[in-house]
């Protein structure tokens, strides 16, 4: 079954983002919603999430929503479609929080890359969790990728087409609030009956 036939209807949370992501972009209102940290210094602490929705430019918006539709029909037999509106909301404030609290050097920041890093992350924790020994080479390779990343720098090739820098340590802060999730989620599934393991994912 493909993913936009899926009948839990998954497919209509990367369809919510996508459109507000769309939106945001052409109503241009990154100086209400951006992350901006002398704004959340102010209490200003939508930009927390809000700044994963918005995007440097139209080749930075359609790198992530393509990133999120591929994500997404990768692991799409794990959703249902509220749980998965819940987890893009938790990975969006960790993320927020992350950026805030652990790096107070960084002044700004938009996009949704950082979110699906996560995304990718807890999908592979799943994969595991059914005995896909995919899932494996899927959390060593981001974790690799997000290890290169923060040691070496980003491509110049995206920074020139974002026109921005490219900020490796949300993807950072994406991993490890995906990793986390998904472990929580995984101990927290061991404690169901048997058979109902798979209640808020599954096909």
């Amino acid at each position: 079954m493909s993913a936009l036939s899926s009948p839990n209807r998954a497919w209509l949370a990367p369809l919510i983002v996508s459109l507000l992501s769309i939106g945001l972009f052409f109503l241009s209102l990154d100086d209400v919603l951006a992350f901006r940290r002398d704004a959340i210094d102010q209490g200003e602490y939508w930009r927390l999430i809000s700044g994963n929705l918005l995007h440097t430019n139209h080749w930075h918006l359609l790198m992530n929503l393509a990133g999120l539709w591929v994500i997404y029909s990768l692991h799409h037999f794990h959703y249902r479609i509220w749980p998965l509106l819940a987890l893009l909301l938790a990975l969006c404030t960790l993320e927020g929080l992350g950026l805030y609290l652990g790096y107070p050097q960084l002044w700004g920041y938009v996009g949704l890359s950082g979110i699906l890093h996560g995304l990718f992350a807890f999908g592979a924790l799943l994969d595991i969790r059914r005995g896909y020994r995919s899932g494996y080479l899927l959390l060593l390779g981001v974790i690799l990728k997000v290890s290169w990343e923060n040691t070496m720098g980003a491509s110049n090739g995206v920074t020139e087409l974002i026109g921005a820098r490219v900020a490796t340590e949300s993807h950072l802060v994406g991993l490890v609030s995906g990793i986390a999730l998904g472990l929580l989620w995984l101990a927290a599934a061991t404690q169901l009956k048997p058979g109902k393991e798979h209640i808020g994912t599954g096909h």
